[in-house]
């Protein structure tokens, strides 16, 4: 009977394996990979909603994972581009028997804590020295990390403060199997563990249910390990011809017992949990990293950026000369501010002084037009009435700002509210659509409905006879080249004013579009006359009105300064950034622009940034790093609002074609 087909029952939690091929076994890249397909398909049952593994070979540990069934992940070329690289590693003699040692861990996971679309909370789980798979549920992890404050949670899964506390409680004994021990007298619930570590050749298993088995060789050159008897014998089985003799079949670890298996004799030596430490070479790690780690999961941190800004090799049209120096900084000119003696005497032409309104200031209640007002009404002496236009994706966060400057400035407000449930469904047939063909040029136009603030801007200059109609735009700093970039066409100076594209730019756009409707007739829905109605309302329509930042420059610290320390502006919980928190899409686009390129509208900005001497390019990676961060709590509510389902479609995403 073949294990790999037999059908099994369904069990619950996780599924972990792993096994160390010692020196002189005779397991080269071909039968490490025929093992690692067999004890994933074996483990399956237990877990479909991602998988992971950890390789340790010649002085580096390699990790993947995905959110992803292990079938599933098996198929993808970025898995069979990792397994081959790691294996690549492999050092074998001319008789095909390792000349060092490889071991490999497992994951298939079934979610508990942690989202799965969330890289960081599958496993293996990286911490400081541990590269851990757990199978079961840590279910006091909230108070262990009260008890811990010194210890960083990175992630929602409850695995992690385990880890955490391995290395914790190692490093202050000294003692691995103390660590062990002491981190599970801790816990409460069930856990049974395997981990590689940095800091030592060995793998360690833990487990307080007795859910582990393994198996070892007398001749001490292959050990393996799994969640049941009836993997881990039918991986056995099957491999019996590729093994050494004298295997002891399934053993269980018992509950309560952990294990230490050294790379380069790998016989287990079992150990009680509860147990007094007891020194020895297997139990002692060393103060320094014996092997390297890399997380080769996400491999935007491989990809070549500018030497001197940090825009990838992915970005549009992008370019470097031989000192690694992209265009957009070589060629890089400030845009001209016609000024402040500009702008009043532009401002001088309509100011009325009697106090009846003078401007129109479209108002969305992010920092750009929050600040604006603020100088329109305090420092220019202007009467501006505000309007904005609410068409299903202003966020909590913007409203309540808005009320805040209103109230603070005495502003009289105008409110445009489109057919909010129409404009959501819109933007989700589109997302549906798009997760079809998912192609990076298409993103913006999930964010066509927002465009009917220019119409809104003309319609109230006409009403209430002002002609003056002020967006609090045109700051470089927020260009967003690549979304045209995407679409084919290089973007010139344009002020970020969109009507204000070539005629041979607007012709392209609107060709790239067609051609993508052609291609992907699921474009064609209820939400088709609405986009073409944006298109003309952005490129079509004559804007003439007055950007603020053509004139005033930009100042992030005096605009934060003033909106929070003045007016109790209120930012956003996940992030320290004041950008882009007014809309409820930014979130979700930017996980599209980072997961498939490699990059999102923050690395931009921050690139713009380091050209105008507002930041250093050591600052600025380390802020996209942070930027970039997911925030779970943003996307579900986007989700929710627009009715996806944010798994499936982060998945899709996950899954797409990349660019590096």
């Amino acid at each position: 009977m073949s294990w790999l087909n037999r059908s099994v029952t369904k069990f619950t939690m996780c599924g972990i394996f792993g096994f160390i091929a010692a020196p002189g076994a005779p397991v080269g890249p071909a039968t490490a990979r025929r093992f690692l397909e067999d004890l994933f398909r074996l483990s399956e049952p237990r877990g479909r909603e991602a998988s992971g593994l950890a390789m340790a070979s010649a002085g580096e540990i390699q990790i993947f994972k995905r959110g992803l069934a292990p079938s599933r992940m098996l198929k993808t070329d970025e898995y069979r581009r990792f397994l081959s690289g790691a294996l690549d590693t492999m050092q074998v003699d001319k008789e095909g028997r390792l000349t060092s040692p490889f071991a490999v861990i497992g994951h298939c996971r079934m979610v508990t804590n942690g989202a799965e679309i969330v890289p960081g909370n599958n496993h293996p789980i990286i911490t400081s020295h541990s590269i851990g798979i757990h199978n079961g549920i840590v279910t006091n992890d909230a108070a262990l990390w009260s008890a811990h404050p010194d210890l960083e949670q990175a992630h929602e899964t409850d695995s992690e403060v385990l880890f955490q506390l391995i290395d914790r409680h190692t490093a202050d004994s000294g003692d691995l199997k103390s660590g062990i021990g002491q981190a599970f007298g801790e816990i409460d619930g069930a856990a049974s563990v395997a981990f590689l570590r940095n800091d030592a050749p060995v793998l360690g298993l833990a487990t307080n249910i007795g859910s582990l088995y393994m198996a070892s060789f007398k001749d001490g050159q292959f050990f393996a390990f799994a969640s049941e008897a009836f993997i881990l014998n039918g991986f056995l089985e099957c491999s019996a011809p590729e093994l050494p003799p004298g295997g002891t079949g399934a053993v269980q670890i018992a509950k309560g017992s952990g294990c230490l298996v050294n790379f380069d004799a790998p016989l287990p030596e079992v150990f009680d949990l509860n147990g007094p430490a007891t020194a020895n070479v297997t139990a002692k790690t060393s103060a320094g990293p014996v092997m390297t780690v890399r997380d080769r999961s996400n491999r935007v941190s491989d990809i070549k950026r500018c030497s001197r800004c940090v825009l990838p090799e992915t970005y549009p049209f992008i370019e470097f000369d031989a000192d690694g120096v992209c265009q957009y900084c070589r060629d890089y000119k400030p845009m001209p501010l016609a000024g402040h003696d500009a702008l009043e005497a532009e401002l001088a032409k309509h100011r009325r002084t009697d106090g009846s309104p003078d401007c129109i200031v479209a108002f969305s209640g992010g920092r750009d037009s929050s600040y604006g007002l603020h100088l329109l009404k305090n420092e220019y002496r202007m009467n501006p009435i505000a309007y904005s236009y609410d068409w299903g994706m202003v966020t909590g966060i913007a409203r309540r700002n808005q009320s805040r400057m209103l109230g603070n400035l005495g502003i009289e407000h105008i409110l445009r509210a489109d057919d909010i449930p129409a404009k959501r469904r819109y933007i989700r047939k589109n997302v549906l659509a798009w997760t079809k063909r998912p192609h990076l040029g298409m993103v913006p136009l999930f964010m066509a409905g927002d465009k009917f603030f220019y119409d809104i801007g003309r319609q109230l200059r006409d009403e209430l006879d002002i002609p003056l109609v002020i967006f609090c735009a045109g700051n470089e700093l927020e260009r967003t080249d690549f979304k045209g970039g995407f679409a084919g066409v290089r973007e010139s100076m344009h002020g970020q004013r969109l009507f204000a594209y070539s005629i041979a730019n607007k012709v392209q756009i609107a060709l790239f579009y067609f051609m993508q409707y052609l291609r992907n007739p699921a474009y064609f829905n209820e939400s088709f006359i609405d986009t073409l109605q944006s298109f003309r309302s952005t490129f079509i329509s004559e804007d003439d009105f007055l950007y603020l930042f053509h004139y005033l420059p930009w100042d992030e610290k005096i605009i934060d300064e003033t909106l929070i320390g003045e007016y109790g502006w209120e930012t956003a919980a996940h992030t320290d950034n004041t950008w882009r928190i007014g809309d409820g899409y930014t979130s979700f686009i930017n996980y599209i622009y980072y997961t498939m390129a490699g990059f999102s509208e923050f690395d931009t900005f921050r690139s713009q940034e380091i050209r105008k001497g507002l930041m250093t390019r050591e600052e600025a990676l380390a802020q996209v790093a942070v930027d970039n961060k997911p925030d779970m709590g943003v996307l579900l509510e986007f989700a929710q609002l627009i009715g996806i389902n944010l798994e499936e479609v982060m998945t899709r995403i996950n899954t797409a074609k990349k660019l590096y």
